[in-house]
């Protein structure tokens, strides 16, 4: 395996860090106060950073190039340090259109998608004009195992009729989310895996209903948000099916493992930010008549970290490459691993760093709060720790029983 960058994703790497230095890191605070204060609101200078981005070329990098003239011509393993780079910042892949729950919905609607259905939803997502979110989760069941979810899509002439509540909606709340993509069981009675839908709701359709947002630690994680949607009697077009029926789980698959890669690489990066500000404090701050970073203590935990995050990163970039050389379905134990590893490995590091942050490090004054809640929600999202180490565990006695 060899994991030297190639010459046009080490280009990509230096343009985007250098974005990142002059549009992004500047308005840090800028940012963090206005979300406070201005919640559901898109963050001003946001647009016009947006517009500089694709004039710059540094818009929709991160589909694969077997995406053919929707991509930038990446592979996942030359995308995947450039992810590395916007996690450094919680809001920065958004100002590139590369953010979730988004990319994993143009993915979706790129490779399932009908012509029509890519006319009309895909085509203003890749353009940046409007927002999306993902509803599968649901209060009233245990949504780690996907198959129990209970939203019923069932077809009625021309139309399709939904009734079901979710949650967890993430970037529902935005003003700008126009579009949902929801999971539902359109089949009770089929194979336990083919009793499941995707189909398209717009997001003013009647009988969709925002119940509440959800706050995440006591967090709004505005402008994108999480949100608690009711959907009753919701009728839309037949044409509005993904795929087909019973198909919802074969989507959900490729939907996941490209995403896979960019939440842990974004995760590296918020990690890499975490020590590298940790470094910055501890050789500044003298206590006991001795500066910080020379306690043993200290010490160990920027080695431990430097090592952890090394180790995450590499086994990331391994399953970017298998993906790349052997699809989805060939690289799912390297992509279960990292869903494993990376967000637990970021709560270690963060937590390293707020602590030689003292008081500072669980306030507005840096990001480190903000990044161990983001590796903490990842733990559970795209299927919590327990699923994919049940599944993994499985797999490997398969390989030697």
């Amino acid at each position: 395996m060899n994991f030297e960058y190639t010459d046009k994703s080490l280009a990509l790497q230096e343009r985007v860090r250098n974005f990142m230095k002059r549009n992004i890191y500047p308005l840090e605070k800028e940012f963090d106060a206005f979300v406070l204060e201005n919640p559901w609101q898109p963050f001003p200078p946001a647009e016009a950073l947006k517009e500089q981005a694709k004039a710059e070329g540094l818009w929709n990098l991160f589909l694969p190039k077997s995406y053919g003239e929707l991509s930038p011509g990446l592979t996942n393993l030359e995308y995947a340090p450039l992810a590395e780079i916007m996690g450094r910042v919680r809001w920065a892949s958004e100002i590139f259109n590369c953010s979730a729950p988004d990319t994993g919905n143009m993915e979706v609607f790129a490779k399932y998608g009908t012509e029509a259905q890519k006319e009309r939803w895909l085509k203003p997502l890749m353009q940046g004009k409007i927002r999306s979110a993902f509803l599968m989760t649901e209060p009233a069941v245990a949504s780690s195992d996907a198959t129990n979810i209970q939203t019923s899509i069932v077809r009625e002439g021309d139309e399709y009729v939904i009734n079901g509540t979710k949650w967890w909606s993430s970037g529902a709340m935005h003003p700008h989310c126009a579009v949902y993509i929801v999971m539902g069981k359109n089949d009770p009675t089929a194979e336990r895996h083919l009793q499941q839908s995707m189909v398209i709701v717009p997001a003013d359709t009647p009988g969709v209903e925002v119940v509440r947002p959800l706050r995440v630690f006591g967090n709004l994680d505005s402008p994108e948000g999480h949100a608690e949607i009711k959907m009753t009697d919701v009728r839309v077009p037949a044409e509005n099916i993904i795929l087909g029926e019973g198909r919802g789980f074969e989507i959900a698959q490729g939907r996941l493992g490209p995403g896979r890669i960019h939440h842990c690489m974004r995760l590296i990066g918020a990690a890499q930010q975490s020590l590298e500000l940790m470094c910055n404090r501890v050789a500044e701050r003298t206590a006991f008549r001795k500066t910080l970073k020379d306690f043993s203590s200290i010490r160990q935990d920027i080695a431990l970290s430097r090592c952890e995050i090394q180790q995450a990163r590499l086994l990331t970039l391994s399953a970017a490459d298998a993906i790349d050389r052997h699809g989805i379905k060939g690289a799912k134990d390297l992509i279960g691993m990292i869903k494993i590893v990376c967000p637990q490995m970021t709560c270690n590091v963060v937590d390293r760093a707020i602590q030689a942050h003292g008081g500072m490090g669980v306030c507005q004054d840096t990001p480190l709060a903000g990044f161990w809640l983001y590796g903490r929600i990842i733990r559970l999202a795209d299927g919590p720790d327990e699923v994919h180490m049940y599944q993994l565990g499985r797999n490997t006695v398969k390989k030697y029983v």
